[in-house]
């Protein structure tokens, strides 16, 4: 079967491509893929992976055309990104000004 192995960092995307045997798990796949060795700070031990943007467990079985991916942790509080974006845009100058 086939799968795809996603990974994404500010700048950077890797989408690896690969056959693997029918039944085989997320983990099987990410450490297939080799992407672990390109990205060498991923810990899945901490880090979520999914299949397709649902969160699932790394012993999850994969079917051909699954794209698992490798989810980066948060490095700031969600609530806060809104509020930093509304004061930024409420020094900006208005348009036409």
């Amino acid at each position: 079967m086939q799968i795809v192995v996603a990974y994404s960092e500010p700048g950077q995307q890797v989408s690896l491509k690969l056959e693997l045997p029918e039944g085989s798990s997320v983990k099987a796949a990410i450490e297939r893929s080799g992407i672990l060795g390109l990205f060498p700070h991923i810990d899945l031990a901490v880090q979520k992976v999914g299949v397709y943007a649902r969160v699932v467990k790394l012993d999850a079985a994969l079917k051909d055309g699954d794209r698992v991916e490798i989810y980066r942790p948060i490095t700031c509080d969600p609530k806060a990104v809104p509020v930093r974006r509304t004061r930024n845009n409420a020094e900006a100058p208005a348009a036409g000004a």
